[in-house]
């Protein structure tokens, strides 16, 4: 589809294209990638993303499952689960489509946009599957392995180091609140340009600095800040107790 193309309250798809990083022989599946079926059954029962997103899952669970089995060989399978679960879940998809700006892309029909349906998780997700899904079929695996680990690289290096428990955050303002410290504050600094950000934050705790890490998100950054402040205050209630 065209840039410019208005189609559903849709914006055109060439920024898309460059920040997901693959330009589609086949511009026609990134379209019906974004084509919800609330928009298809109003332009006279066109194709939606439902097959796409059906195949971009069953990719998607693959490339993660490859990736965690290759390069963590210490896992048992029983981790390598939790592992994929962590990553491969509607929350972290919603939110990659939402740092991909996929919202502004999506083909709604008027009643679903009209609710709110560009910020609703579950078609986020499923969108984003269904995008993962064209990739694949137009590029191949290669292709959209390039993709998933770029987008979700970070989460699986979070998730590996504390699998089924990676919302550092939650647990670091849990402590530290516990610990009458307040509210972790962030800061956050972008570098790079648009199609490789990265972002770097770091996290005080009381005013007191407890740690920094980077992603190529602010909430992957973010994350990794709050997983090492967590060590910080794990290292630091030992020592009071030593």
């Amino acid at each position: 589809m065209a840039q410019g193309d208005d189609v559903g309250g849709a914006v055109g798809d060439d920024a898309l294209e460059g920040r997901l990083g693959h330009n589609f022989a086949d511009p026609d599946l990134l379209a019906r990638a974004l084509a919800h079926r609330s928009w298809c059954s109003e332009q006279g029962g066109r194709a939606s993303n439902e097959r796409l997103e059906f195949l971009g899952d069953a990719v998607l669970g693959l490339i993660v499952a490859d990736d965690t089995y290759r390069n963590y060989a210490e896992l048992s399978d029983g981790t390598l689960s939790k592992v994929r679960a962590s990553v491969v879940n509607a929350r972290v998809l919603a939110d990659v489509a939402h740092e991909l700006g996929i919202p502004a892309h999506l083909r709604l029909g008027k009643g679903e946009d009209a609710s709110g349906g560009r910020d609703k998780e579950s078609i986020l997700a499923d969108t984003m599957e269904a995008v993962i899904g064209a990739v694949y079929l137009d590029g191949g695996m290669d292709s959209a392995r390039d993709l998933v680990l770029q987008l979700l690289g970070d989460r699986i290096t979070v998730a590996v180091d504390e699998p089924g428990e990676s919302d550092h955050k939650s647990r670091l303002q849990e402590e530290a609140v516990r610990l009458g410290r307040g509210v972790p504050h962030y800061e956050l600094e972008g570098s790079g340009p648009d199609h490789a950000r990265r972002y770097l934050a770091t996290v005080y705790v009381a005013g007191q600095r407890l740690g920094a890490g980077e992603g190529r998100s602010k909430k992957d950054a973010e994350q990794v800040a709050a997983q090492v402040a967590c060590e910080s205050l794990e290292d630091e209630r030992g020592g009071e107790n030593a």
